[in-house]
């Protein structure tokens, strides 16, 4: 009986980070490599529309990420904006939208105005 314990002790573990997404295959394709996504986003002139803080320019705001990878991948391979190329899997393979995602996560998101010092000085005035 210890076994049946054991046994159905670790299939549940197993599904709680599964859900959790800790162990799932869709996980461990999240993680992508930021330094290689950065030479991509220069590579294609994403930052031309993006701005190379991902949050200014004409294009959409990136910073802060709100989708997942996997709807960042999809929506770059059919923007639904004519302002936006579509980039195929010829052009960039999932993987390394995967690293521009990653990239793209690791830039911080901008200070909100009541945080800068010189706003809250025209605000004195």
């Amino acid at each position: 009986m210890h076994r049946f314990f054991s046994r159905a002790g670790l299939l549940c573990a197993s599904a709680v980070m599964t859900v959790a997404g800790l162990s799932s295959p869709a996980a461990a394709q999240e993680a992508g490599n930021a330094a290689a996504g950065k030479q991509i986003f220069l590579k294609y002139t994403c930052y031309g529309c993006h701005g190379f803080s991902g949050q200014n320019g004409p294009g959409a705001r990136l910073v802060p990420m709100r989708m997942t990878q996997s709807g960042f991948i999809s929506y770059v391979r059919n923007p639904r904006t004519r302002q936006m190329p579509s980039y195929s899997t010829k052009v960039l393979s999932d993987a390394q939208l995967g690293d521009v995602y990653a990239y793209i996560k690791t830039l911080p998101a901008s200070r909100a105005a009541k945080d800068i010092p010189e706003l809250n000085q025209f605000k004195e005035q």
